[in-house]
């Protein structure tokens, strides 16, 4: 599996979706279920073992030692070029460069571009009496952000969207095979990169004040950041990104109208701002598992899980599990503590986690002011995504 199809397919989950998902008809109910009958369990169908107990997604997810992120090697046996997909001491060697351009102050200074952004998305529905809140903003927004961050030129910004919509694109069930569906994401994955490398061939040339020429520049210990790696950064960087801020954004404001009150409450107490956004990753976490895999035969939750076998950490789960959270199935605006893991947990904590915090603050922050009397359009019914580990919608219609 060459670097391409390597990432199109780990950032694109289309795996088969759990049995127990279709039986109940939601996720939610499913990991109830799960949590007070078999936490920890093997799908002979998806060949996977299923986590669903706050403490022991939080082992898979931080125990590096035991459950591997390498759920793929390349055809020469190597580790993936992919940092989501590296261990220690690879991955920490890496992650340190990559931290050395994507630094907190950098992340702040972009707060005010990224409300000119907001309102100017807002501005082309200026008059309107509603708007979809995926379409006209939580979705343009973070592709907007990450193509600035990334040097893509507003000329560019199109076909740099159509690439990302492919990327992250779960197959439906249409009349397109999954083979189909993989060869187009391959097809994306390699004009992405074709474009990249061009991006970053001219920043080698002349350095410009983005993140494309910061990764050129950062280096530990004398070593930089290889062609292969930068590459696949920036991919992971563009799906990830853009995927979970754009659930993130549209699925608190499904949590902050599905109650009435909800949203003027917050457009009076900004205050609880904040606290509002990390209820809302943890009741509707954007990405809802993660895949690891068994280093050697060990021991969870009762259960023996053998070498190289592969382990669903659901999140979603772990942040609705009734012994770690009061009132866990219940949304509160001022919940804190909040230790959710929707930024998952140990050395792969989401490395995007204060953008996608900053957007989803700006954006929220920017409708509370122009539309504080936002609700949600009655008697619809939301379209779920189609995939299992990412949870949002596909339209969410709202009026003011």
């Amino acid at each position: 599996m060459d670097s391409n199809s390597e990432a199109s397919a780990m950032l694109s989950p289309n795996m088969i979706v759990p049995r127990g998902v279709k039986e109940t008809g939601s996720a939610f109910a499913w990991y109830a279920q799960m949590r007070q009958q078999s936490p920890v369990h093997y799908d002979e169908e998806r060949r996977s073992w299923d986590v669903f107990l706050y403490e022991d997604v939080h082992r898979v997810m931080s125990d590096y030692k035991s459950f591997s992120s390498q759920t793929r090697r390349g055809m020469d046996g190597q580790q993936s070029d992919m940092l989501l997909m590296m261990d220690p001491p690879k991955h920490k060697k890496y992650r340190s460069i990559v931290n050395k351009a994507f630094t907190p102050r950098a992340v702040e200074a972009m707060g005010p571009r990224i409300a000119e952004i907001t309102h100017e998305l807002l501005d082309q529905i200026e008059g309107a009496k509603g708007m979809d809140i995926i379409r006209d903003l939580s979705f343009p927004l973070p592709v907007i952000v990450i193509a600035e961050l990334l040097g893509v030129e507003e000329k560019d910004r199109a076909l740099f969207k159509g690439w990302s919509d492919t990327l992250v694109e779960g197959f439906s069930g249409t009349e397109e095979t999954p083979q189909q569906l993989a060869a187009r994401k391959n097809q994306a994955s390699r004009e992405l990169y074709g474009y990249f490398m061009q991006v970053i061939e001219r920043r080698r040339q002349q350095p410009q004040q983005d993140l494309v020429s910061a990764l050129l520049a950062a280096e530990v210990e004398g070593e930089k950041l290889d062609l292969p790696h930068l590459l696949s950064f920036c991919l992971l960087l563009l799906v990830a990104g853009n995927e979970t801020t754009t659930n993130l954004i549209g699925n608190a404001i499904i949590c902050l109208t599905e109650e009435p009150g909800r949203w003027r409450q917050l457009a009076d107490n900004r205050e609880l701002l904040d606290t509002a956004i990390e209820e809302s990753l943890r009741y509707r976490s954007p990405v809802q598992g993660m895949v690891r895999k068994a280093v050697a035969d060990v021991e969870l939750g009762g259960q023996l899980i053998r070498k190289d076998q592969l382990i669903t950490a659901w999140m979603g789960s772990a942040n609705r599990d009734e012994h770690k959270f009061e009132a866990a199935d219940q949304f509160r605006i001022d919940r804190h503590p909040n230790q959710h893991m929707a930024f998952g947990m140990g050395v792969h904590f989401c490395l995007g986690a204060p953008l996608a915090r900053l957007e989803a603050r700006t954006a929220l922050n920017v409708l509370l002011d122009r539309f504080p009397d936002l609700h949600a359009k009655q008697g619809q019914e939301l379209k779920l995504l189609p995939s299992p580990m990412v949870y949002g919608v596909q339209q969410l219609p709202v009026l003011f």
